[in-house]
């Protein structure tokens, strides 16, 4: 990396937690987002739980003006934005509006709303649609309205990559920061809860209970593990250049070291058992940033509960690792958050920000049952108090796609 970027604010929305320091105490207490789901009907599927933001109210964050034409995904997004703009104490005006950016990670973001208004299109007719829902529709929508929200006029984009593109967005970001074209970049991600995700992942059989019908549970690199609970949030993390951030007197919570990637096509929606990409990837991470094995401290583990992915990051750590991999913690924030797709990384940053400014690891909750084949340093069900200088943040999904992510804790 060229230049030094830092982390000067993070906006949460989680169903564990909504803001930075109640997102950080729930991870601290290993608190999970889990309950019945209110927002759709699912009393004839097997499985009737998961992370949603059942308390979420957009007024407190946004105010009544404006609200009534976005959808729930652009709602999480902005007011996600609004969290962490406030927290990095950042001042947007006219004078650096150009200098600042956007960049949000989702891929589902705006299904509920592609669905909702073809209905209406089958259902009466093209003529009948609401113009004013058209604009939900599309993909870049929730990140457009950030931008129009909070008059950020550098720039706006999307990222669509399944499972890693939030921590596809802060690359991005990365890659703007370093160009020096832009000061300031907004880099997250956005999913929200509606009932058709949630059965395409239910039909999937990528639900834990959703094969056999048991209760589910988000056990990651527990032996019971049989798939997902599936959640929904924001984030957003405030990425600044060093020398801007130091010129504002902002608060720096963290550094970032290097962020790596490797495209490993295997099968459609199947894991690659070798893990040859998320290996890869790490291995880059390490090098690049030039450190070794026993410099990182904490790894934030992509892990989600299902049987093949938490083996194959188990796997890939031990060889990327080496006799290293049984001394350093390894975690997985998804059993309190669930799987939240394209928005989980962002919700690992923000973790790993977390236990670097808190000194504490983030526990694996729900870990009763060893399995051989998952046999790393976990952190089992309860958080460790422990000094974090550098956390290495793994995601990667079945299509292919493997990030990692290296931040620090800064020292000047």
């Amino acid at each position: 990396m060229d230049k030094r970027i830092v982390i000067t604010g993070v906006g949460v929305l989680a169903s564990n937690g909504i803001g930075r320091e109640q997102y950080w105490q729930s991870l601290r207490q290993g608190k999970t987002g889990f309950k019945e789901v209110s927002l759709f009907d699912v009393s004839n599927l097997k499985v009737k739980i998961a992370g949603e933001i059942s308390d979420f109210d957009p007024k407190v964050f946004l105010g009544q003006k404006g609200l009534r034409s976005l959808d729930r995904s652009t709602k999480l997004l902005c007011s996600a934005g609004k969290l962490a703009i406030d927290d990095a104490a950042l001042a947007i005006t006219e004078e650096n509006t150009n200098n600042i950016g956007v960049v949000v990670g989702t891929t589902l973001g705006s299904v509920y709303s592609i669905s909702e208004f073809d209905k209406m299109a089958l259902r009466e007719g093209p003529r009948s649609v609401n113009p004013a829902e058209f604009p939900n529709t599309v993909i870049n929508s929730p990140g457009s309205q950030v931008s129009i929200k909070f008059n950020i006029k550098g720039f706006t984009t999307t990222i669509s990559t399944g499972f890693t593109a939030s921590l596809d967005a802060i690359g991005y970001a990365i890659d703007f920061l370093n160009f020096g074209r832009a000061k300031v970049v907004l880099a997250g991600g956005v999913e929200e809860m509606c009932i058709q995700t949630f059965l395409g992942f239910y039909k999937l059989e990528f639900m834990s209970g959703s094969k056999n019908g048991n209760q589910p549970i988000s056990c990651p690199f527990d032996k019971r593990r049989d798939g997902i609970i599936f959640g929904e949030g924001a984030a957003f993390l405030v990425l600044e250049d060093l020398e801007h951030a130091l010129s504002r007197g902002a608060n720096i919570l963290a550094e970032i070291v290097n962020f790596s990637i490797c495209f490993d096509p295997y099968r459609i929606n199947k894991y690659n058992p070798r893990g040859d990409g998320i290996k890869k990837a790490m291995h880059s991470s390490l090098e690049e940033a030039r450190l070794k094995p026993s410099d990182i401290d904490y790894i934030c583990a992509n892990a989600n509960s299902t049987v093949k992915a938490d083996k194959i990051e188990t796997d890939a750590i031990k060889e990327v690792f080496g006799n290293q991999a049984k001394k350093i913690p390894v975690s997985a924030i998804k059993s309190m958050t669930g799987e939240c797709f394209s928005v989980s990384a962002a919700f690992q940053v923000a973790a790993a920000v977390g236990a670097i400014k808190e000194g504490f690891i983030p526990p694996t909750v729900n870990y009763q049952e060893k399995d051989p084949e998952c046999d790393l340093d976990y952190v089992p069900n309860q958080a460790r108090q422990k000094e974090v200088r550098n956390v290495l943040i793994n995601s990667f999904g079945p299509s292919g796609n493997n990030s990692c992510l290296i931040i620090k804790r800064y020292e000047k």
